[in-house]
């Protein structure tokens, strides 16, 4: 530790004399200075041992002693040294009592003890105390290293925990915990996602220092620190104490930092080549080779190859095209490493880390300007991509309606969800998400699930231009009929479609004779010049009378 008056005073070379403050000796030391100006406050840093004879002071004076001590406590000087035997023979009684008065530890320096001898004792226990430090920061970062080189995080923290007396927290890319050590401080470290999240915000590297984690005056002192070379930093490291950090334990929380930061970079090439194996498991499973696909993968996904899984295919109109045009199934090219600002880059987090939370595996393959996720049925991966994308078109939703609808698309997401499959079924499960993807982006939707179509009806499906516009043409005809008022022919088509041909059932329903309704469904024939006995006649008529309905013509 520092230097402080207390190992001053017991220094035996030095002889000196408590007059004053003696509840205050702990202060540390920063350094001894010697000063006979009458005010040397302009030239203190604060810290610092005041040396004075006296020499251009009245000492005597009760009010000049107390406005010279006022002065010296402000400025941050931490005790005062007075030779005695040299202007004054012993230290005057106004300078003790304005002493007093004020806190200041006053020192007597007898006159055999130059103040030489005592600035040297201050300069050798701070460079003592600073070879100490050093000392302990290399032993530190050698038994941080030892810890780094095992594949878990648990004994790098536990390491650091012990070195700091303290508690230290990792958090990975989505704020979650990770590991804490020791283990009681996971209640703490949960608490400090949100200040995680900001950290994240900032461009590596950041740190903030922020209050008690616990929320009940315990007093911890939290360091946050990120973990990354880019913008985007992939994960932070927390550090919990009861006091400010050390030079010692400032080494030990740097080595901590660096260590975790190759960790890191390391844990992002492991992920490039598991991308690269992904590519491969999933062209197996499109390509009907479920069993192939196990053997690639060996234990690599857990069970996800065999219980039922769900496919997600994610699209992004982000001009950046984040994965690159070159980034295909084909060359199994790995998500970049800075995925912030991009909705892929961001699903890519969300999902990833849902399912590091749980304990779940997860195949997330880059496919040109897509994404392929495979997830496990009913799984946190799939809510929790469900859960993003709605927020994302809520949240698109809303800016539409405050600026009036002046929102573009460069950013917009859309995600299509299989209904849940087996590895043999993975290329009907590729086609079912694609299927949904497809809806998604004519409906502008950011989410759309394969099992809702089916479970919905055929006629949302066609509602585009092209469609609409092929109802309009072949229903105009009979329109402009119905408008000179000669009959009602589209009502009456309408009817008798709905009754299944039945004439009865159609005239009963329009309340005509069912003689009327056949006449009605000749003039039809004649004015479209095709045949009602044609079943795709028919279909095509009653699409485009459900397709006009739906827009309300």
């Amino acid at each position: 530790m520092p230097p402080t008056l207390a190992s001053l005073v017991h220094h035996s070379a030095l002889k000196l004399t408590v007059r004053a403050g003696a509840d205050r000796l702990d202060v540390p030391v920063r350094w001894a200075h010697a000063s006979e100006l009458a005010d040397p406050v302009p030239y203190m840093e604060g810290g610092e041992l005041l040396l004075i004879t006296a020499l251009k002071l009245d000492a005597e004076d009760p009010e000049a002693m107390r406005r010279y001590v006022k002065r010296l406590v402000e400025a941050g000087v931490v005790g005062l040294g007075f030779a005695v035997g040299v202007n004054y023979e012993d230290v005057p009684e106004a300078l003790v009592d304005a002493a007093e008065d004020e806190g200041l530890p006053l020192l007597e320096v007898p006159r055999r003890t130059p103040f030489l001898a005592i600035s040297k004792a201050v300069s050798a226990a701070i460079a003592a105390d600073q070879y100490r430090a050093v000392s302990e920061g290399f032993a530190a970062q050698r038994e941080l290293t030892k810890q780094a080189l095992n594949d878990a995080p648990e004994g790098l923290l536990a390491a650091l925990a012990t070195q700091l007396d303290g508690w230290a927290a990792l958090y990975d890319a989505s704020g979650a915990v990770v590991a804490t050590a020791p283990e009681w401080a996971g209640r703490r470290a949960a608490r400090l996602t949100a200040d995680v999240e900001r950290l994240r915000e900032r461009p590596a590297p950041a740190s903030a220092v922020v209050g008690d984690a616990d929320g009940d005056g315990g007093g911890d002192r939290v360091e946050l620190h990120s973990l990354g070379t880019g913008r985007g930093p992939r994960a932070a490291l927390a550090v919990g104490t009861a006091a400010a950090l050390g030079t010692a334990e400032r080494y030990a929380v740097h080595s901590a930092i660096a260590l975790l930061t190759l960790t890191t970079e390391r844990s992002r090439s492991l992920h490039a080549a598991e991308q690269r194996i992904g590519a491969a498991v999933l062209r197996m499973l499109l390509a009907g080779e479920p069993d192939h696909a196990r053997a690639v993968a060996g234990g690599l996904y857990g069970e996800l190859l065999d219980a039922p899984f769900r496919m997600i295919l994610a699209e992004s109109s982000s001009a950046s095209k984040p994965f690159g045009a070159d980034a295909t199934l084909v060359t199994g090219k790995p998500l970049p490493a800075d995925a912030d600002g991009d909705p892929l880059g961001q699903l890519v987090e969300v999902v990833e880390g849902a399912a590091a939370r749980t304990g779940e595996s997860v195949l997330v393959v880059p496919d040109g300007e897509r994404l392929v996720v495979l997830a496990g049925d009913g799984g946190a991966a799939v809510a929790a991509c469900q859960e993003f994308a709605l927020g994302l078109e809520a949240a698109r939703a809303a800016t539409a309606v405050r600026d009036a609808g002046a929102v573009g698309e460069e950013d917009e997401l859309a995600v299509g969800l299989s209904a849940p499959a087996g590895p043999i079924a993975a290329a009907a499960a590729y086609k079912q998400a694609e299927q949904a993807l497809s809806v998604a982006r004519r409906r502008g939707r950011a989410f759309v699930e394969h099992e809702e179509l089916a479970a919905g009806s055929v006629v949302p499906l066609l509602a585009d231009d092209a469609v609409r516009a092929f109802a309009d043409g072949l229903l105009r005809a009979l329109r402009e009929h119905d408008a000179t008022g000669r009959g009602d022919l589209v009502a009456s088509l309408r009817a008798w479609l709905s009754k299944h041909g039945q004439w009865d059932a159609a005239a009963a329903d329009l309340g005509v004779h069912r003689h009327t309704l056949r006449y009605r469904m000749r003039r039809v024939e004649e004015i479209l010049g095709r045949s009602l006995d044609d079943p795709d006649v028919r279909m095509e008529l009653w699409l485009a009378l459900k397709v006009t309905a739906a827009v309300g013509e």
